[in-house]
């Protein structure tokens, strides 16, 4: 029967067991989470685990990654079903400090990102967002100093820019990219897909039918303008209200002209109802 995993919520108590695991000289992944814990979730973990001989999950809700205007206060918090999934999971150890363990009084440190951070993307509709992604991962990572770190690939910039963090600040933690996992009809699972009012959710598909059209139109040959511009209609149809959809470089996130510019990326971000949703597709 799997046993509870320990739950440090204080930097002395993190440091405790991690000392223990490196006592036994253990690799140990970290897997940074907002809680809300999905079978995408769970796939990161048992990756982690692959690599590694000890796995530590965080639960952070990071406030500083959220605007006035976004959804900080209502973001789900399951506390008592994530503690059970990663039970089930028989991972070691859950870090769950809160705002004021993360951000003492008087914290005025900021990582100011730059490169694949300012692509264009989701920079341009949300510029307070990798900002407060980066400082806080850049904590984790310092707290916790893994050796591996396990990011979901759905959330694509924000996979570049961490890469790219702890490459430039050698922070000696390997950052590996794990599979979207998706729903049977293609949605990529997300903690956000809880606000899908019923229609929005049967629409929601649209996002994933649209990026898997283009990139079939892509790896023909077809014009890139052209190509993108008819999924964006398509989304847009569904009744979804388009921040982006663009095809990229896939390493630098730099745009292309030319569908021979590989290796390629389809990247989406689009509103319905209340809900924005974001999801990404190799080409």
């Amino acid at each position: 029967m799997p046993s509870s995993p320990v739950i440090a919520r204080t930097i002395p108590a993190l440091r405790r067991a991690l000392d223990g695991f490196r006592a036994k000289k253990s690799t140990i992944a970290l897997v940074p989470t907002m809680g809300a814990l999905h079978d995408g979730h769970v796939s990161l973990v048992r990756q982690a685990k692959r690599h590694a001989r000890r796995v530590v999950v965080s639960i952070f809700v990071n406030p500083t990654q959220f605007a006035p205007s976004e959804d900080f206060g209502s973001y789900p918090r399951t506390w008592k079903a994530d503690i059970a999934r990663l039970k089930a999971e028989n991972i070691d150890l859950v870090w769950h400090p809160d705002v004021k363990t993360m951000y003492p009084e008087g914290f005025a440190t900021r990582i100011l990102t730059e490169g694949p951070a300012t692509a264009g993307l989701e920079d341009r509709f949300r510029p307070h967002f990798f900002g407060g992604v980066a400082t806080v991962v850049g904590k984790l990572f310092t707290q916790c100093r893994p050796d591996f770190a396990i990011f979901g690939e759905k959330d694509f910039q924000q996979l570049r820019v961490v890469t790219r963090m702890a490459s430039d600040l050698d922070l000696g933690v390997k950052v590996i990219g794990s599979r979207t996992v998706r729903e049977r009809d293609g949605l990529a699972m997300s903690s956000r897909n809880v606000y899908l009012l019923v229609e929005e959710r049967i629409a929601a598909p649209v996002l994933f039918q649209a990026m898997k059209q283009c990139a079939q139109r892509l790896r023909a040959g077809d014009d890139v303008q052209a190509a993108m511009a008819g999924g964006a209609a398509m989304i847009s149809n569904a009744g979804f209200a388009v921040d982006y959809f663009e095809v990229r470089h896939a390493e630098t996130l730099a745009p292309v002209a030319s569908s021979a510019e590989r290796p390629l990326r389809i990247l989406v971000a689009a509103r319905i109802g209340k809900t924005r949703l974001i999801d990404n597709l190799a080409v």
